[in-house]
């Protein structure tokens, strides 16, 4: 996992700057995420514990949105550039640096996770071990968010994302790996790209059983 995660650090590093400029507007222009992103954080309200995770969080922009949508939130993310930016950027915030398969948050302590396109680069057959990991920080009864690109193939796709190789998914096959993490599905969204990829975009809502 170790040599993939570090030629992906390097990849974003070295766009720090051109990717929140290309992010800046928080979802403005994608209406079916920012509405998903709301019942997520509708729903985390709703537990009563609002200590969220934005995990590859990036320059910190979804950090910010969930914060203003009522959330606790901070962001983790691999690349000390995006870290850096994010701090720089949302100076009221926390952002720190850490792996996906190791993050520093104690078991069950989050009412919330998001992974907003976060797991894309990670070769499928180490998907399930995020997941796991994703599922020790949360509470009985949090949710799970993931966003990813969708094909209508059956089986993952792998393609040339403009900063690190990536991969898209059936939705199906990744719902199944919600549930054998240990999460009911709850949700489902699957909607026309917003680039020109050409992939469908799906988010899967998911609750800690």
């Amino acid at each position: 996992m170790a040599e993939h995660q570090d030629g992906t650090r390097a990849a974003y590093d070295g766009v720090v700057e051109l990717y929140a400029s290309l992010f800046a507007d928080r979802l403005e222009t994608q209406p079916f995420a920012r509405g998903m992103l709301g019942t997520f954080a509708e729903l985390v309200r709703g537990t009563g514990n609002v200590r969220t995770a934005d995990l590859g969080c990036g320059p910190g922009h979804m950090t910010a949105m969930l914060h203003d949508l009522g959330l606790d939130a901070f962001g983790l993310d691999l690349s000390p550039g995006m870290v850096g930016h994010a701090r720089r950027a949302h100076p009221a915030l926390r952002f720190d640096e850490a792996r996906m398969e190791a993050l520093p948050v104690e078991d069950g302590a989050l009412g919330g996770v998001l992974a907003h396109y976060s797991m894309i680069h990670t070769p499928p057959e180490e998907v399930p071990a995020l997941l796991a990991e994703q599922v020790r920080v949360l509470a009985p009864g949090g949710l799970l968010m993931a966003s990813f690109f969708a094909t209508e193939g059956p089986e993952p796709v792998r393609f040339d994302h403009k900063v690190s190789p990536a991969y898209s998914w059936p939705v199906d096959r990744f719902a199944e790996l919600l549930a054998g993490a240990g999460l009911f599905n709850l949700a489902r969204l699957v909607h026309d790209p917003v680039s020109e990829r050409g992939f469908l975009d799906a988010h899967l809502l998911g609750r800690r059983l």
